[in-house]
């Protein structure tokens, strides 16, 4: 009984039970009782609850006859004591199923996650990467941003995206996109042929109203760094030297999936890709979050501040300071991939020769 009884509800008990001893006595405050078992089913199971329930009326049985309160009014408290704590048991075993049905689903959303948001290496061919996504909805763990990084016979390539929408809706065609890329960047030498193959897939499965915005990364050969982007925020550049450039598309497209009401197609970008170089893409998630005087939070500014040769680092300082900035919960699904190319350390410098110690001659 000790271990199932709560404690702040024991502690209201006994506080009603002080008041009762050596200040007003009588009917005045044998009803406040009934507060014990209440909280208790805020934070207890239906044991605690009707734990917390018999302490309260025994003790105010024990107050209310000390006190000499008529035996009629004694039992009415006592009754409406009673029917608070069954009511508060039965509402303490409603909460209860609620947060175990509330676990399953959460257990099945993750499991939901890791198959579509497969976890991304800290190593993947040439590159160290990071990533960080956070869902708006919390309790969902999974939303309309998606990522990929995969290495394929041509490079590695990677995606990152966001679905117009939220919930479910965003969640399928999130799988959607995930596995004609996946497909598609082992298939496809071209890098415009894997988006053509999205836009196709997208075409046949979308609603009019419906479409994605797109980044599509490869990294063919050594020093080379191909970009399609798709109606989506521009990725940033940032330089061995430290300086962080916006890649603006050459040639803007529109986002995958309505391709068919604008005839523009996407056009490749090729940008140098150095050692010590590297990449962030993101959702605009990020870009748009607002603080309380609804200010933009300042990416760019922000992964400077917190550059660094870790990426894993660099997004957890940049991810801390989103949250901070917004007030410690997003509106909106955010996601952030870096992607880093290793600076290759220089060739040792030799130093001054040493000569080999004389060999003795024979005679």
């Amino acid at each position: 009984m000790a271990a199932a009884t709560p404690v702040l509800p024991v502690l209201f008990v006994c506080a009603i039970v002080l008041i009762g001893v050596v200040g007003v006595s009588g009917m005045i405050w044998l009803p406040l009782f009934a507060v014990g078992p209440a909280l208790a089913a805020t934070t207890s199971g239906p044991r605690g609850v009707l734990c917390v329930g018999l302490l309260a009326a025994v003790l105010g049985a024990t107050l209310g006859t000390r006190d000499g309160v008529p035996a009629h009014e004694l039992s009415a408290v006592l009754s409406a004591l009673v029917a608070v704590t069954l009511a508060s048991g039965l509402a303490s075993a409603l909460r209860g199923r609620r947060e175990r049905v509330l676990a399953a689903v959460r257990s099945v959303a993750e499991a939901a996650q890791h198959a579509l948001l497969k976890p991304v290496p800290a190593t993947v061919g040439p590159f160290q990467v990071a990533v960080r996504y956070s869902a708006a909805a919390a309790e969902a763990r999974i939303g309309g941003d998606l990522y990929a990084l995969v290495p394929t016979p041509y490079g590695v390539r990677l995606i990152v995206g966001d679905v117009r929408g939220k919930g479910l809706p965003a969640v399928s065609t999130a799988a959607l996109v995930l596995g004609v890329f996946r497909e598609a960047a082992y298939d496809e030498p071209d890098l415009l042929a894997v988006v053509d193959r999205i836009e196709r897939s997208l075409a046949r499965n979308l609603g009019p109203d419906d479409f994605v915005t797109a980044v599509v990364a490869g990294y063919p050969q050594a020093g080379h760094l191909e970009l399609v982007n798709c109606g989506h925020a521009p990725p940033l550049l940032v330089r061995a030297s430290g300086s962080v450039v916006a890649v603006e598309p050459t040639h803007p497209a529109p986002p995958l999936g309505i391709r068919a009401l604008t005839n523009e197609t996407p056009s490749l970008q090729v940008l140098p890709f150095a050692d010590g170089d590297q990449l962030l893409l993101y959702t605009d998630g990020v870009t748009e979050a607002r603080n309380h005087s609804r200010e933009f939070y300042p990416l760019a500014e922000g992964l400077a501040r917190h550059l660094c040769d870790e990426p894993a680092r660099t997004l957890t300082a940049l991810h801390d300071e989103l949250l901070a900035h917004v007030g410690g919960r997003l509106h909106d699904d955010a996601a952030l991939l870096l992607l880093q190319k290793p600076a290759v350390p220089g060739p040792a410098v030799p130093g001054p020769a040493v000569p080999a110690p004389a060999m003795p001659t024979q005679l």
